[in-house]
C-alpha cells in the first residue's frame, strides 16, 4: 500500500512539476528561497485537497460502497486522462508564466494544480489505507517534484515537461484500473 500512495503521490504531482518547469523558464536567476517557497505552494495545497476530498467522500461513503471500486476507477482514470490531454495544451499555458513566486502568482497555480488532487482524495476515502500517511506523502512528494521541476525549467528547458506530465496520468489510470481489477476478482 505504501507503493500505491507513492505512486499516486509522484503521479498527482506531475501537474505542480509541469508548471514550475514553466516557472523555472521565466526565471533568469533562481534564489533556493524561489524553490523552498515553491516546493511549499504546491506541496501544501496537494496534501491539503486530498484530505478535504477523502473527508467529503467519507461523509457519503455509507451510501456508495457497493459501487466504490467503480468511483475510484472512474476518477483515477479521468484525471489521468485530463493530464494526458493536458500534457498537449501546456505550450500555450506556460507562455503565461511569470518570474514572480509572491502570493498573487503562486496561489492561482498552486489550486489549479490541486484540483486533481481533491478527486484523488475522494477516491482514496474507499481504499484502506491511512489518509494522514498519506497526505503527508503527496505533499512532500510534490514539494519535492516542484522544486525539482524549477531548477530542471531553469537548467534544461521544457524538455521533460510533457513526459513527465504523461507519465504521471497513465500511473493514476493503471491504478485506478488495478483497484478495479482487484474488486472484480480478476488479479489478487
Amino acid at each position: 500500500m505504501l507503493i500505491q500512495i507513492l505512486l499516486i503521490g509522484v503521479s498527482v504531482s506531475m501537474d505542480a512539476f509541469a508548471v514550475s518547469i514553466g516557472k523555472g523558464l521565466t526565471v533568469k536567476k533562481l534564489r533556493g528561497v524561489d524553490a523552498f517557497k515553491t516546493a511549499l505552494w504546491f506541496g501544501g495545497f496537494q496534501a491539503l485537497f486530498p484530505l478535504l476530498g477523502y473527508f467529503a467522500a467519507s461523509t457519503f461513503s455509507k451510501y456508495v460502497t457497493a459501487v466504490d471500486h467503480w468511483i475510484i476507477f472512474g476518477l483515477l482514470a479521468l484525471i489521468g486522462g485530463n493530464m494526458v490531454r493536458e500534457a498537449f495544451e501546456e505550450d500555450e499555458e506556460n507562455a503565461k508564466e511569470t518570474p514572480e513566486f509572491d502570493w498573487r502568482h503562486m496561489l492561482p497555480l498552486a489550486v489549479a494544480c490541486s484540483i486533481d488532487a481533491f478527486a484523488v482524495g475522494v477516491s482514496l476515502a474507499f481504499m484502506t489505507l491511512n489518509i494522514w500517511l498519506s497526505v503527508v506523502i503527496i505533499g512532500i512528494t510534490t514539494g519535492l517534484f516542484s522544486a525539482a521541476g524549477l531548477i530542471i525549467g531553469r537548467l534544461f528547458g521544457s524538455r521533460w515537461q510533457k513526459p513527465a506530465q504523461i507519465a504521471g496520468g497513465v500511473v493514476l489510470i493503471l491504478i485506478g484500473l488495478k483497484v478495479l481489477l482487484e474488486h472484480l476478482g480478476f488479479i489478487g
